[in-house]
């Protein structure tokens, strides 16, 4: 098991990852891999029960793992190949021809740790209540994890879901909500503004706990937290705070790096600002 000072240091290379995988393209979206980085590396590292050396498909006897955010694929793909999914080198494939890292995960390229294909916002939690089922049809103890952004909490589906998850008492899953306040075309408050989410969700039925998603040590406690709260007839939802681009001061807080690569120059500032620590690829 890692220390919390070996995982923040893994944090920082993480985010050196992200940001030489978008450069190297020109294409990418850095700032929400970039706000998510303590609950990806505290997921693989500290919380999920997985088995990175014999990945399959179904997934059963272990926790599994759904990104419906697919977008922010870069700080997914360096978490799985740095936890021993693929090897690291690989990352330096991302979004080009004929490469396993497609800029939306994929299966068809049979890239391990990647278990449906995500990106259509929306949709992810919808497979995630399905994965949640078939382990208690299973009878598989083990648990399923979800993250989604907080743009996504303007699809119906969504909610849908949530109803669902209610109603038919799936309590196996825990679900997390990316609250940047940051969409594609600018700010949840400015695009169409949710409200209070905590009230939402609890109206539906569920439990509800908040962190803040840059902080390693409440990452860790408030995903233990979640996982103890499990298996009461409750679904389970936390609404992670987190800022896009976090690490990287001009890149933080605004969504104009949802989708935009950084340059040669940018990427050396924020290098500077994150210095190498387990290596690069």
């Amino acid at each position: 098991m890692a220390s919390t000072e070996e995982l923040k240091n893994l944090c920082t290379q993480v985010r050196r990852d992200i940001l030489r995988q978008t450069h190297a393209v020109q294409s990418g979206h850095p700032s929400g891999s970039l706000g998510c980085v303590e609950f990806f590396v505290a997921m693989y590292f500290e919380i999920l029960r997985h088995n990175a050396k014999s990945f399959s498909m179904d997934g059963i006897g272990e926790d599994l793992f759904f990104l419906s955010n697919g977008h922010i694929s870069p700080v997914w793909y360096s978490v799985l190949a740095r936890s021993g999914y693929f090897d690291v080198k690989e990352l330096a494939t991302f979004r080009k021809l004929n490469s396993r890292l497609q800029g939306h995960p994929a299966t068809h390229e049979d890239l391990e740790g990647i278990r449906v294909a995500s990106g259509s916002l929306g949709q992810g939690i919808s497979v995630a209540m399905g994965a949640a089922q078939a382990k208690k049809l299973n009878k598989d103890e083990h648990l399923i994890y979800y993250l989604c952004g907080d743009g996504e909490m303007e699809e119906g589906q969504i909610w849908e879901a949530v109803m669902y998850g209610a109603a038919k008492k799936i309590d196996n899953i825990i679900v997390t909500v990316d609250v940047n306040g940051q969409q594609i075309d600018g700010s949840i408050e400015n695009v169409l503004p949710y409200g209070d989410l905590k009230p939402k969700w609890e109206s539906f039925g569920w439990q509800v706990l908040q962190m803040n998603g840059a902080g390693m040590e409440e990452v860790i406690s408030t995903l233990k937290k979640a996982k103890a709260l499990t298996g009461n007839k409750k679904p389970v939802v936390i609404l992670m705070k987190t800022v896009m681009g976090q690490g990287v001061d001009f890149m933080m807080g605004t969504h104009k790096w949802h989708g935009s690569a950084p340059n040669d120059e940018q990427l050396k500032t924020a290098l500077a600002q994150l210095a190498e620590t387990v290596g690069d690829y």
